[in-house]
């Protein structure tokens, strides 16, 4: 299994869809893992799991933004609590048009939801609250996006498939080259922990003077531990999906920025100033093809981390940005 030691699943439960049609067209059964919060309040609005997360390490905003919702976590597909590679003998390589497909199923069949009032995602979440918008527009009202991107950029993809070389393969090889067993030693928070943040956070020596670490290498070996229990094909399957993030294979001409302007519900992007995976200089590109889109710009030196809740004063500030925009007509 892909779940640490020290996990704490409280409140998380299981949906079982017994025939699911996979994009590549093959059928499987596969569970999905969830958690819902303030099930009684009528306001629905879903939280897909980030790269690196599972349903309790992310962030909910029940308790801030979110506090007047009925809030529903969904595992995404390979993140080791929903079906996955080291969980699911032959899994697929997912995507996101899977993980939509499957959250939508165990919305509407379990919970019986008419409608969303948003889809609000970190990292891969945010690229999925990009691909409810395009697949689901009847369905969800609005997204918020935070340190995301409507298609993974070529130099996103590449940092991606460098992380994917160091774990024994390209990414494109992810279920050929691991498969339940791969538990083993991998360095992926070796490689990944520089691109978390940014470089003004090491040349402040944040992870000393914030974090209170000692020295760079003892930062790195506790960043890197925080993966020791991941499965290797996981990580890979996650990655995988990551660098195949793009609206526009929803379309027949394959645009990205043509499905963009197709989004008739209402988008706030949130995005990083130095974060080295999705670049506040894309997520301006793509609000230009948004009808109803609006971008906040964090000036914060803790690059795509600042999304993921480990810096408070950044996250007080989106708070405050999705309960504003929420709180729109």
């Amino acid at each position: 299994m892909n779940i640490p030691e020290d996990y704490d699943p409280t409140g998380v439960q299981h949906y079982d869809i017994p025939s699911f049609l996979f994009n590549t067209g093959r059928r499987l059964p596969v569970r999905i893992a969830y958690r819902s919060f303030n099930s009684a309040l009528r306001r629905v609005v879903c939280i897909p799991t980030p790269e690196h997360s599972h349903i309790n390490t992310t962030y909910n905003y029940t308790l801030n933004a979110l506090r007047d919702y009925h809030v529903i976590v969904v595992a995404t597909l390979g993140n080791g609590e929903s079906s996955s590679p080291s969980n699911t003998l032959d899994f697929p390589q997912p995507v996101y048009q899977d993980c939509v497909s499957a959250s939508y199923e165990l919305l509407t069949k379990h919970f019986n939801i008419q409608d969303l009032e948003a889809v609000v995602g970190y990292g891969m979440g945010g690229q999925q609250a990009y691909y409810w918008m395009c697949m689901r527009p009847g369905f969800v009202k609005s997204a918020v996006v935070i340190c995301g991107s409507a298609r993974t950029s070529p130099f996103n993809h590449m940092l991606l498939d460098g992380i994917a070389a160091t774990m024994g393969g390209s990414a494109v090889d992810t279920m050929d080259k691991a498969g339940l067993n791969g538990t083993g030693p991998h360095g992926y928070g070796k490689v990944t922990c520089a691109w978390s943040t940014s470089s003004a956070w090491f040349k402040d020596e944040s992870f000393r003077t914030i974090l209170g670490h000692e020295t760079l290498p003892e930062f790195i070996e506790e960043y890197n531990n925080a993966f020791r229990d991941w499965n290797a094909a996981d990580l890979l399957a996650l990655v995988r999906m990551w660098q195949l993030g793009d609206v526009g294979a929803l379309r027949d001409d394959g645009s990205y920025l043509k499905a963009l302007e197709d989004i008739t519900g209402r988008v706030l992007v949130i995005a990083s100033r130095t974060d080295s995976y999705f670049s506040p200089e894309d997520s301006a590109i793509e609000l230009k093809h948004l009808k109803f889109g609006k971008l906040e710009i964090l000036e914060t030196i803790w690059g795509h981390a600042a999304g993921s809740g480990v810096c408070e004063e950044d996250m007080e500030r989106i708070c405050k940005m999705i309960a504003a925009f929420l709180g729109e007509k």
